[in-house]
């Protein structure tokens, strides 16, 4: 068992999920007071002590439903159902009889069944809530819709869209809701709706899993764990690239911008109140030093005072880049608290200033919403031109910025071939306390094409990739 539990942690450090050294005897320890061999059980121990963050926990239940995969049959290309076999698996799920009954009735013993007949089972079997039954059912929908090829490179998700399109359970929800409706022989109120609604849609979740489960199964002993462990790796939350994230994903990066401000949050503030020293008290330190013969035995140094930068946010929200900018506004003006003032400035290739839009906003997501929709931003056409936004940004606001000024420009640096205008930072490089870039695009393809963040980044104190939550962090915990 402890090597079958190391073996797993490893799979679960190549996911991204950190799991410590006493993690993993906790982890040990809480096996020894439950009956490994039930499942739902063992894959909550394991995660009361091996998952930390709640975005984490659909990597950690993919990890463990293949590398504690049920073994499942190898697929056969020309493998077709065997009635008899469908009729003893539905026995075998500890169903009545009359399931069974119903299913050599519509197709005959040892002979398959029409499409309709199988939907009208599954239909009954979820209305009257046998989940057993309907779990079978969806394991037999596999084989019989799904259409999997043995050694075929086609991750699950393609066969799980085959067998759901063949069963098209979004008509069959609102199919089970109508019914409920002549059941009752009364129309259904609003609420009654929604709770019938949400009844029959966990049913048919739960059917969901099972073919999800069963596919995963059949790809495991196909062609082991590791193999598709590898083809079905998702991102964790902060591992998601900013400027190639779908729907879903982007919604997942949302979700976690507020934990993690509130997480750098504290750990700025705890690092600006442990500080003991400021600057060498040089007049202190030599009149101590008499007492020693003027050797300065015991330094002195100042009370050091509470700093909180003052930051300019400059960034690109044209095309892709926009995402990565909406993060990066959001998480910055989510840690406020931290800085002594925040402006902020977007372009395309006008520039313009949103501060206003974005101070004391309720919901920081719709304000940065308004940026995208109401700042001034094109100057001629609207493509990305930096040396024209860089002059027009120094021109209208530098002489604003002190030696107390951190600058971060948000931007991958293509320039579409116009003029750089680099001076302009190196002017501001004279005048603010810190410059920095973040860059979404790789760090390989910089300074390829039309882009020109290595003339920029001459007169940066640094130029940062920048392409999740992740690196993000770790820029933010720097700042200050």
């Amino acid at each position: 068992m402890i090597d079958l539990l190391e073996g797993f942690v490893l799979e679960l450090r190549k996911a991204g999920i950190a799991v410590s050294m006493s993690e993993n005897v906790d982890c040990a320890s809480a096996l020894a007071h439950f009956e490994v061999d039930n499942r739902e059980f063992f894959k909550y121990a394991l995660g009361s002590c091996l998952v930390k963050n709640q975005a984490h926990w659909q990597a950690f239940e993919t990890v463990f439903e293949i590398y504690f995969s049920r073994t499942g049959r190898k697929i056969d290309k020309d493998e077709s159902i065997d009635w008899d076999e469908a009729l003893a698996d539905l026995a075998r799920a500890g169903l009545q009889d009359g399931a069974s009954g119903d299913l050599t009735q519509a197709g005959g013993a040892g002979e398959p069944i029409s499409d309709e007949e199988f939907a009208a089972l599954l239909f009954r079997a979820l209305q009257n809530g046998e989940t057993q039954l309907a779990n079978a059912l969806g394991r037999l929908a596999v084989l019989r819709y799904a259409g999997m090829e043995p050694g075929r490179p086609v991750g699950g998700v393609y066969y799980l869209y085959r067998t759901l399109r063949n069963l098209n359970l979004d008509a069959v929800l609102e199919e089970l809701i109508s019914q409920e409706s002549t059941r009752r022989d009364r129309r259904l109120s609003p609420l009654q709706e929604r709770l019938v609604r949400d009844d029959y849609k966990s049913r048919i979740d739960s059917l969901k899993r099972e073919i999800e489960a069963e596919i995963r199964r059949r790809l495991v002993a196909d062609r082991g764990p590791e193999a598709l462990a590898r083809s079905i790796k998702k991102p964790l939350p902060e591992e998601i690239d900013f400027m190639h994230a779908n729907r879903d994903e982007l919604l997942q990066l949302r979700r976690s911008i507020q934990p993690l401000s509130r997480k750098l949050a504290v750990r700025l503030a705890r690092r600006r109140r442990h500080l003991r020293r400021g600057s060498l008290d040089f007049r202190s330190t030599i009149r101590h030093s008499m007492s020693y013969g003027g050797v300065p035995v015991d330094p002195k140094f100042k009370k050091p005072r509470a700093h909180k930068p003052e930051i300019v946010i400059l960034a690109d929200i044209s095309g892709s880049v926009a995402s990565f900018a909406r993060f990066t506004l959001q998480l910055v003006h989510a840690l406020s608290s931290q800085f002594s003032k925040i402006r902020s400035f977007v372009f395309v290739d006008g520039v313009d200033e949103v501060t206003r839009l974005l101070e004391n906003a309720d919901d920081i997501g719709e304000a940065v919403h308004r940026v995208n929709t109401e700042a001034d931003v094109v100057w001629v056409d609207g493509h990305s031109d930096y040396g024209h936004v860089f002059e027009s940004f120094y021109e209208r606001w530098g002489k604003e910025f002190t030696n107390k000024t951190s600058i971060i420009i948000l931007g991958d640096a293509r320039n579409n071939y116009h003029a750089s205008n680099s001076w302009v930072l190196r002017e501001l490089e004279k005048k603010v306390k810190h410059i920095f870039w973040l860059n979404p695009e790789p760090r390989a393809y910089w300074d390829s094409g039309d882009s020109i963040v290595g003339a920029y980044g001459t007169y940066c104190e640094g130029v940062f990739e920048c392409r999740n939550l992740k690196q993000l962090d770790a820029f933010v915990d720097n700042l200050a």
